[in-house]
Parts: C-alpha cells; structure tokens; sequence
C-alpha cells in the first residue's frame, strides 16, 4: 500500500495496489459511503410507504402496550377505586387513547403526519374513537353477564381494535397532502 498527497496535505490517499490495479480507497470509500447511503434511503422509502399490512402490524403492537395501559387503569379504577363498570371503562379508555395517539403519530403513521402532534388530530383521534369506545364498553356491558369482568374486558378490546384501526387508517392519519376535513 502506497501514500500520496494531493494537493490538500491535510488529507492523504491510501492506494491499494492489487498486481496490476490500482484502486484509489478515497473513490473506492466514497462509492461504498454513497451505496450505503442509497441503501438507507431506500430502506427509508419502504418504511414511509409501508404497506398496509405493516401498518397494521405497528398498529397492533402499539395495541398491546395500550391494552396494557388500558387494562392497568381499568383495575385500578375498578378494583382500587371502586368506580362502575362504565365509568372505569371511559377512564381507562381516556388514558389509553391519548397513549395511542402519541405511539401512532410518530411511528405507525409517522409519514403521514410527519410525526408532529397537533391538537386538531388529537381531537379527531379522540372524536373518532369514541365510535371505539363506545363499540367496547357496549362489548363490555353485554359480555359481562355471561363471563367473569376480565375476560369480557380482553373480548371487548378486541371488538375495538377493528374499529380503531378503520378509523385511524381512514380518517385520521391520512397522508400529509389531503385536505378533506371532518
């Protein structure tokens, strides 16, 4: 391996010599930095374009978190607090949703909304899932007399993902260049 210097001393260039080849490392970096960077723009470009399935994949493990938020502050308000079925269920639901919208806004839909949180989306969001919630603590309500609270719960959340997601997908987080207002 020979060193030269150019004409910026600060900088040298290592040439490989291989037989009767030379290649200069500097080119041989800058191609392998540029198809490394064509290749992040092209994994970046996937992953703003992502198919419905993987949004609905994030969706959904997004869910599990708020199930588990949803489920924490549904006992706690039931069981600690000794609130009613519904009242526990809307509290629940309150924290839960505006999890959901922070986790959603900035990774399952973040090429839609560029992930930056406005107040008129939360509102939607908020708007739109109470069509959620309402499915839920109807599943709720009517499950309840049949199986113990908890399972009921776990059922109901269920029924409500397929809502939420539609109305998210749909109306909420709809690309950054649509203008349809609700």
């Amino acid at each position: 391996m020979a060193m030269r210097r150019g004409p910026k001393s600060w900088r040298a260039t290592y040439v490989l010599v291989c037989g009767s080849c030379k290649i200069d490392t500097d080119q041989w970096t800058q191609h392998s930095y540029m198809g490394r960077m064509k290749s992040l723009d092209q994994l970046a470009a996937v992953w703003q374009s992502r198919t419905l399935v993987i949004k609905l994949l994030s969706f959904a493990s997004i869910g599990v978190v708020n199930t588990a938020i949803d489920v924490l502050v549904f006992t706690a308000a039931y069981k600690l607090l000794a609130l009613p079925l519904i009242a526990s269920n809307v509290l629940s639901w309150l924290v839960a949703v505006s999890a959901s919208y922070s986790m959603n806004t900035k990774l399952t839909f973040g090429g839609e909304t560029g992930g930056i949180f406005r107040s008129k989306d939360f509102l939607r969001f908020v708007g739109s899932g109470m069509l959620g919630v309402i499915v839920t603590t109807t599943t709720l309500v009517i499950l309840s007399h049949y199986t113990n609270v908890f399972a009921a719960k776990f059922l109901s959340i269920i029924a409500g993902f397929a809502v939420n997601f539609s109305m998210s997908h749909f109306v909420i987080f709809r690309p950054l260049g649509t203008t349809n207002e609700i």
